[in-house]
């Protein structure tokens, strides 16, 4: 008899560390990771999970709630764990490792038609790593400008538009002309400056990130790859339009700067726009501008937010119905409401509510057209070489503590064997 209860006791126990599958009702249960974390974004999530499970009764989706501080460690050990969630939420940056290892699986024939036609190619570049698609590009923010507009409409500076952005050399001359006792044309929010630096060098036509007949991957950082350090470079350290205080900062950091006048502009992504118009005083007068433009025009390296199905899922057909159900137009829409950014689908940005000129929507589909894979994407180990590398050169280039040939020596040098660890 006790035997029998202790087995009995065992088989709740594992009953109950069964953390999705089928039930023993036929239910398959799907757990879907989800990184939003705005207010509207995480309610936007929620309640199109609640619409699906009130629609497929066999197929239920449960929602976790991660976060983008940790995702990267916090999925490599729950993938080595073999407890990784059927459905996950990153972004494109972060797939190449996770696909090259075997964790996530290969979409190629689990998406509708629908889908794979709606989102452009250029898109599904930045999942596609060897012959096969880890993930669903669905959310995506250009970088733009942050502006002042009484202080910019009473400088008489010409105002850029997404058909006639400012160049480089142009936004440095601008920014120089409204700085001065103690106020600052631009304040870079660079705390973690690689993304930034990368993604607007493409609009120089900087690569920095070169692909052999090899297949291996080398940095070279050419003329066209400095054009943007060098710009950010002089604007703190020789022009002075540039506040040195928020070189080490996040995005939002600068932002009780930017309500105080202290600030012309501040670049930043374009789902900011949300903190903006929650937190700027009543009566502050701010407009949305497209960022500087180089030999290339306003192209810009996106790494777009993903949906990725794990290897280890066992109903893959089932979680690809619910990314299909997840990424209607209609419901896409919804999402990059929800989270100020803009759909990687081409019906859902034609959606009236993207195009509007209030808090610079217009802008942002304007330069939609635009965004292009961002230089690391595929890249073997590119998180590494980020945060020991890259990270701390720039940041010491952008503070005047190194010059432009160490920068170079330092990203080309120490990056390359970085990683050529990764290409063996």
């Amino acid at each position: 008899m006790r035997a029998r209860l202790l087995a009995l006791v065992l088989l709740l126990l594992l009953a109950g560390c069964s953390s999705g599958g089928t039930r023993d009702d036929g239910r398959i249960t799907l757990r879907f990771q989800s990184l939003a974390w705005q207010e509207e974004s995480v309610e936007a999530n929620k309640q199109l999970v609640k619409e699906w499970n009130a629609t497929h009764p066999d197929v239920r989706v449960e929602y976790v709630q991660g976060t983008w501080d940790s995702v990267h460690d916090q999925l490599l050990t729950a993938f080595e764990g073999g407890e990784a969630p059927d459905i996950i939420h990153d972004a494109s940056d972060d797939l190449a490792d996770f696909a090259y290892g075997g964790y996530l699986a290969d979409l190629t024939g689990l998406l509708s038609a629908r889908l794979r036609s709606d989102i452009p190619r250029r898109s599904w570049e930045t999942t596609t790593f060897g012959d096969g698609v880890y993930g669903v590009p669905f959310l995506q923010e250009p970088r733009v400008l942050i502006a002042n507009a009484a202080w910019l409409g009473k400088s008489g500076v010409r105002i850029p538009t997404p058909e006639k952005p400012w160049s480089w050399t142009e936004f440095r001359r601008i920014t120089e002309r409204l700085s001065g006792r103690g106020k600052y044309g631009v304040a870079w929010p660079l705390k973690e400056p690689v993304s930034a630096t990368l993604n607007l060098s493409l609009s120089a036509g900087g690569r920095l990130f070169h692909r052999g007949p090899d297949g291996k991957v080398t940095v070279r950082f050419g003329a066209a790859d400095q054009t943007v350090p060098r710009t950010i470079h002089d604007q703190a350290n020789t022009d002075r339009s540039a506040s040195p205080t928020t070189l080490g900062s996040g995005g939002s950091d600068t932002l009780p700067g930017f309500f105080g006048g202290r600030y012309a502009m501040v670049p930043l992504g374009f789902s900011y726009r949300q903190q903006i118009v929650q937190q700027a005083p009543k009566g502050f007068d701010w407009q949305v501008l497209p960022a500087p433009a180089g030999a290339a025009g306003p192209t810009q390296g996106v790494s777009p937010q993903t949906l990725s199905i794990a290897e280890d899922c066992p109903h893959k057909k089932e979680a690809a119905e619910f990314l299909d159900f997840l990424l209607r137009p209609e419901n896409m829409v919804r999402l990059a409401l929800g989270d100020w950014m803009l759909p990687t689908g081409t019906q859902a940005l034609k959606d009236p509510a993207l195009r509007t000129t209030r808090h610079g929507w217009a802008t942002g589909t304007a330069l939609a057209a635009h965004l292009r894979p961002a230089p690391a994407q595929t890249v073997r180990g590119y998180p590494e070489w980020k945060d020991k590398v890259a990270t701390p050169a720039l940041q010491e280039y952008y503070s005047g503590a190194i010059g432009l040939g160490e920068l170079r020596e330092r990203l080309e040098e120490d990056g390359n064997l970085v990683l050529a660890r990764y290409q063996r």
